[in-house]
């Protein structure tokens, strides 16, 4: 039977069902997934590095036969191995070393030719490669002289795959090698590619001037030279982020088709507000006032995204919104991803209107979360769906089917990122079409921003208020705790207040890091013996975190111990430092989130982290975190140590998808493919026309949430 690219790998030639298992734990389940599956990296096999030119600190390609090799145990390190390997060509030698690993001393027979890939380095008097990726080379792998690196794989296919030309280096399944895995995939090619068609218009291939779709998945993974792999890497990326955009381009197009709610803008109850507060907004806040005060006035529905760093002043923003809706009679739903946010939105907006009249009535703001009993839940349930209530603060439970509002206008979603798409989108339906604004305290690069929500317009505060000082931070080795503390207890003994952040509740052996529980109970018979402790996590009821967190907040408390149950949690002005312990295991954008839970006050702040950065990774983080305040160069860090899909979140915008498409190198191909694609759906918004139904069958294969929304006319 005709293979098709969607049905299972085991089908295809030397895979059969067990090797199919292995290959799904690396994401190759179909065929399709195996030809998408990329190189991680390539080598120049055309030449190689002879050792006599090896240069130290330099990562080079050699070509080697096996000397002598030995394993022996380490003198330093109880049950530790090393295995050395003596390899040399007809210019010299130079030493392989491998931790550990004495399994692989089977491959490393006096005279077996290799090829290895790793960094030079010097240890006394010898160059050696630590670890070096190494592949062993067979009788027959030498390039046929009728048959040059540079013709294409389909007219060579008695070329090695392995040497003399460039070759693809994968990222493994467990238990295949590199040549075994280039020879898999060059047969799926060979057999594979005649079916794969090309969904991407030629018209935009030519504006663009990109390879066809079947020689881009060749050369990206044999490429004919370089050039040739940079114009399929090309291709590829371009393809992912135009699949991207179209259903951006597409809702909005679809929201501006759709009439909405034209606000009263101009009134008294917005000028109360913000003529009532006891700060001065500052120009930025004044900014993006205005430009939301210009979409509720207008027929089409407001889709706006509101970025800020953590303190900017975001949620006063959003009440002065919430006020130009309730001064036309509508009513506000205001959505937060935790209780205790919800909470401390609900009193502080309460306590800012309550002194507010309108129309000779107080403006009624109604609370919402799981944990509100039943008889207090069905009253405020009644409130709602009858219009009293004009502005209601929830959780998750905003989006229970019985919340029924008699005239939604607009809804305000707070660190979207915390909620799904399909959560996003369930609210505005209780409304006809309201405006609706999003809001985020991770910044995302502003250019960045506006190409990736491409449905939304992007609005930024990039002050924070008057009279803040910028938080001051420490690293300290494990070694150095106690010196972590005593900055700790300076701030206590000044009147200040401390969080102790910790990544887990219990601690883990595995992980060799310590839990929130247990080093309260050691704190607070230890080092803070003479101060009053909290312990606050997400497995306590939502009812004693509230109770812990009042406490902390009315300084029943000198020091809460926590897990990132705070990373959005409620402001404490007196809480002048932070100690996030075992840093490490926490992401930048989440150590900044957390540092941002300080410094609310006048007082000058300091958030100490404690860490042993082991990784690369780990020492890019704590590095950032030293170097910036700023939300948005946090953000640019991040993105560049994580990617883009894990700094994104699992299916959050679709950037988990990319395989090889990155936003922050090819922001220009971005950029061109969603022009692309807003032109594309402007002229056939339902991908309807002949040229464009591979496409919509491409879209629909990724996204498949938008069928809906593309059959309507």
């Amino acid at each position: 039977m005709e293979k098709q690219l969607s049905d299972s790998v085991q089908y295809l030639k030397g895979i059969g069902p067990k090797k199919a298992k292995l290959f799904a734990k690396a994401g190759i389940k179909t065929i399709e997934d195996f030809l998408y599956y990329f190189p991680r990296r390539y080598e120049d096999r055309t030449s190689f590095t002879s050792i006599s030119k090896l240069q130290e600190g330099s990562t080079q390609t050699i070509k080697a036969q096996v000397l002598a090799s030995g394993e022996r145990r380490s003198w330093r390190r109880r049950g530790f191995s090393i295995l050395e390997v003596a390899v040399g060509d007809a210019t010299g030698k130079i030493f392989c070393v491998w931790f550990n690993q004495g399994y692989l001393k089977e491959y490393f027979h006096a005279g077996t030719s290799l090829i290895l890939y790793g960094k030079i380095e010097r240890y006394g008097k010898r160059l050696q490669m630590n670890s070096p990726e190494f592949e062993v080379v067979s009788e027959g792998d030498e390039p046929r002289s009728t048959c040059e690196p540079a013709v294409a794989l389909k007219e060579c296919r008695g070329a090695s795959l392995d040497i003399g030309r460039v070759v693809p280096i994968y990222s493994l399944p467990e238990g295949i090698t590199q040549r075994h895995f280039r020879h898999l995939v060059k047969s799926t090619l060979d057999e594979c590619l005649p079916k794969v068609n090309d969904f991407l218009p030629y018209d935009i291939r030519s504006k663009n001037k990109l390879l066809n779709l079947a020689k881009s998945l060749l050369n990206i993974h044999f490429p004919d030279d370089f050039d040739m792999q940079k114009q399929a890497y090309e291709r590829l990326a371009f393809d992912e982020f135009f699949v991207f955009q179209l259903p951006l381009a597409l809702r909005k197009l679809k929201k501006k088709e759709k009439a909405g709610i034209v606000h009263k803008v101009e009134g008294e109850l917005a000028r109360s507000f913000i003529v009532g507060l006891p700060f001065k907004l500052t120009q930025s806040q004044v900014k993006v006032a205005e430009e939301i005060k210009s979409d509720m006035g207008k027929p089409q529905a407001m889709q706006r995204l509101l970025q800020g760093d953590v303190g900017s002043g975001k949620t006063v923003v959003a009440t002065i919104a919430a006020m130009m809706a309730a001064q036309g009679g509508y009513q506000v739903a205001f959505m937060v991803p935790t209780e205790i946010l919800a909470h401390q939105h609900f009193e502080k907006i309460s306590l800012q209107l309550s002194d507010l009249d309108f129309q000779q009535k107080k403006i009624k703001v109604g609370l919402l979360t799981s944990s509100v009993n039943k008889k207090e839940k069905d009253k405020t349930l009644q409130e709602i769906k009858e219009g009293k209530i004009d502005l209601v603060i929830g959780t998750h439970a905003l989006l229970e089917e019985d919340v029924r509002f008699k005239d939604l206008g607009l809804v305000v979603i707070d660190e979207q990122h915390k909620f799904g798409v399909g959560q996003r989108a369930l609210l505005p339906k209780k409304g006809s079409n309201p405006d609706i604004l999003i809001m985020t305290a991770t910044p995302i690069p502003r250019t960045l921003a506006i190409t990736l929500y491409g449905d939304l317009d992007i609005s930024v505060i990039t002050e924070l208020p008057p009279g803040r000082l910028p938080i001051k931070t420490l690293h300290f080795a494990e070694d150095k705790t106690s010196d972590a503390y005593a900055v700790a207890k300076d701030e206590l003994r000044k009147g200040g207040q401390v969080y102790i952040i910790y990544p887990v509740i219990e601690e883990s052996y595995s992980l060799d890091i310590a839990g929130a529980k247990k080093m309260y109970g050691e704190l607070r018979s230890g080092e803070f013996k003479e101060f009053k402790l909290g312990l606050i996590h997400g497995r306590l009821k939502q009812e004693e975190q509230d109770e812990i967190m009042h406490k902390f907040k009315n300084k029943e408390l000198d020091l809460l111990v926590s897990t990132t149950v705070l990373e959005v949690g409620i402001d404490i002005p007196n809480a002048t430092c932070m100690i996030v312990e075992h840093a490490q295991r926490f992401g930048l954008s989440q150590l900044h989130q957390l540092r941002g839970r300080i410094g609310r006050g006048r007082e000058q702040s300091c958030c100490v982290m404690i860490c042993d950065t082991k990784t690369p990774e780990a020492e890019a983080r704590i590095k950032a975190m030293l170097k910036y305040n700023d939300g948005f160069r946090i953000a640019e860090e991040d993105l560049k140590i994580r990617g883009p899909g894990e700094f994104f979140g699992h299916r959050q915008h679709g950037l988990t998808e990319l395989k090889i498409a990155n936003p922050l190198t090819q922001m220009h191909l971005l950029k061109r493919a969603r022009e692309d694609a807003i032109k594309l759906i402007s002229l056939d918004p339902r991908l309807q026309e002949r040229q464009h139904l591979l496409l919509k069958e491409k879209m629909l294969q990724r996204f498949p949430e938008y069928e809906k929304l593309i059959m309507v006319g």
